[in-house]
């Protein structure tokens, strides 16, 4: 009896000992997930802030992220935060998460490369349902021409002199091309009231004396235009002043009549760290996100910061929008939906 008894109490002792052990085990590995939680996929941390956050964009937007982001990470909600950013142009990058690329925020150049992913039952339909209408920063539509502007580039009907190539991307694959052809469309046309002027202009500008090149992109266009082809790039404001910022040898023109951009941002239904991936958002939005665009070259859209940088972005005589021409999905359908749009078919046309 006393031998089974000092027996069962030299195992009970080393039963506890393992059990203490595990439980100590266990505390430093709930702590360490814990304490890592903000750095992983799985969920927010306990403050709501750090965390991965996806986010998937245009490329043209990178120099804006770029500052905004570092921006937010001095946060509270966004201390700790890892933003992996991906570029690429609008509609493919939309494309990609439609098709199962994981993101926790998309940042896209027009509103159709978001909508696809409403009817896709990944983002809410209310996404834009905000004051700014899910748009925090925008642009305009410019021409961008090499130093000194040799062949005296100043309006639309420039484009068509003869011998003048121009630079634009492919309107199937990049936000930047609809806008670049929405603008002089708008102009030619007067806000959509005539439409078959609006068309008659495009037919000559994309005709294959004066279009040559098609880049996937925004970003490619201006790669390509840097490297030495075309005459004219049509671009963002942003993208020029950038590129104007960085030494090459280019300026921009901002046409009297031209046709305002705005690029919408929006949070994935399952966006693996919502509070992060909202207050995000919500930072764009800022007064700090705000002067943060406004500094990368991007137009605020709170007007406060509007009027403290209104110097850097001049206000041209006239500014369409696509509100003027009925809204993005009259404008897509009736223009650019492929093999019926009125400009998908000419810019078919035009590039065989």
């Amino acid at each position: 009896m006393s031998g089974r008894s000092s027996t069962g109490t030299r195992f009970s002792l080393r039963r506890g000992r393992i059990a203490v052990a595990l439980t100590a085990l266990a505390a430093v590995a709930l702590t360490a997930c814990s304490g890592g939680s903000s750095d992983t996929p799985g969920g927010d941390s306990a403050a709501g802030g750090g965390g991965q956050l996806t986010l998937f964009a245009y490329s043209v937007a990178k120099p804006g992220y770029d500052k905004v982001i570092s921006e937010f990470t001095k946060t509270a909600p966004g201390k700790g935060a890892q933003i992996q950013p991906s570029y690429g142009a609008s509609g493919d990058q939309s494309r990609k998460v439609k098709d199962g690329a994981q993101a926790d925020v998309v940042s896209f150049s027009v509103e159709p490369d978001i909508t696809r992913l409403v009817d896709a039952g990944l983002v809410d339909s209310n996404w834009n349902a905000d004051a700014n209408k899910g748009v925090p920063f925008g642009s305009v539509v410019v021409i961008a021409v090499r130093k000194g502007n040799p062949k005296g580039i100043h309006d639309w009907n420039d484009l068509l002199k003869p011998g003048v190539e121009v630079v634009t991307p492919n309107p199937f694959s990049s936000g930047s091309a609809k806008w670049n052809l929405l603008a002089p469309y708008a102009a030619a046309s007067e806000g959509g009231k005539n439409p078959q002027a609006g068309l008659d202009y495009l037919s000559k500008l994309i005709s294959k004396e004066h279009l040559k090149v098609q880049p996937k992109s925004g970003r490619e266009a201006t790669e390509t235009f840097l490297q030495g082809t075309g005459d004219v790039l049509l671009s963002y404001e942003n993208e020029a002043i950038f590129s104007e910022r960085s030494g090459d040898p280019i300026e921009h023109v901002i046409p009297p009549t031209t046709f305002k951009i705005e690029n919408p941002v929006a949070v994935l239904k399952n966006a693996k760290n919502p509070t992060t991936a909202v207050a995000f958002k919500d930072f764009l939005y800022s007064q700090a996100g705000q002067k943060a665009w406004a500094e990368a070259g991007f137009r605020p859209v709170d007007p406060q910061v509007t009027a403290q940088y209104g110097k850097d972005f001049p206000t041209p005589q006239k500014l369409w929008t696509v509100a003027d021409l009925g809204g993005w999905k009259k404008v897509d359908k009736d223009l650019f939906t492929p093999e019926t749009g009125s400009i998908a078919v000419l810019y078919d046309k035009a590039t065989k």
